[in-house]
């Protein structure tokens, strides 16, 4: 349970750095100027996506081979590290929601997460450690707090001071070495 949280924070965390999500942490902290309501947005946009990712995870998991399962997840990983060596950009500015700060947040960062690298990486994760959702889920949702509070609070100082480029080759080294780690515990293979 400790490997699977500690592994999804860490995972999530590093590759959230620069991530469209986070860009958008940027933006809502420019535009609504109110901290507590946008970290709870996060907050609750995050559990939510990376509870459903993650469920998706563990029932693949169910639907494939427990022989193919290490293979498939760590080519997943891997995948993933190549796809993070791309920066992200954020698509559209967030439309704001007249219920306010909270509701915008949570709305946009949700929808913002979907078919992101650190929601499929939630999935990935879900179906690795598929007997420890909310292991997963926590940390991944801790990952997103980390990278994303930051953000909100000390903004695009922080952005500027970042050494975005050096953070993304951590980050895909991060995911194919857990990618390889995960292959390397295949079921057949000598060791």
């Amino acid at each position: 349970m400790l490997e699977a949280f500690l592994t999804s924070t860490v995972l999530v965390a590093v590759a959230e750095i620069g991530d469209k999500t986070q860009l958008l942490s940027f933006v809502l902290a420019a535009r609504l100027r109110k901290p507590g309501a946008i970290i709870a947005g996060i907050f609750v946009a995050t559990v939510l996506n990376h509870a459903l990712a993650g469920s998706v995870g563990v029932w693949l998991a169910q639907m494939i081979s427990p022989q193919w399962l290490p293979w498939i997840t760590g080519m997943v990983f891997i995948a993933f590290g190549l796809w993070t060596l791309h920066p992200d950009s954020l698509d559209d500015d967030p439309k704001m929601h007249r219920a306010g700060a909270f509701v915008t947040t949570t709305i946009a960062f949700f929808i913002a997460e979907m078919g992101d690298k650190t929601q499929l990486a939630t999935v990935a994760l879900g179906a690795q450690f598929q007997g420890v959702l909310v292991a997963v889920v926590m940390g991944t949702t801790v990952g997103m707090m980390l990278a994303n509070v930051p953000a909100v609070l000390i903004g695009e100082k922080l952005a500027q001071r970042l050494p975005l480029t050096t953070i993304r080759w951590i980050a895909a080294a991060l995911f194919i070495a857990t990618g390889a780690l995960t292959i390397w515990g295949a079921p057949g293979l000598a060791r």
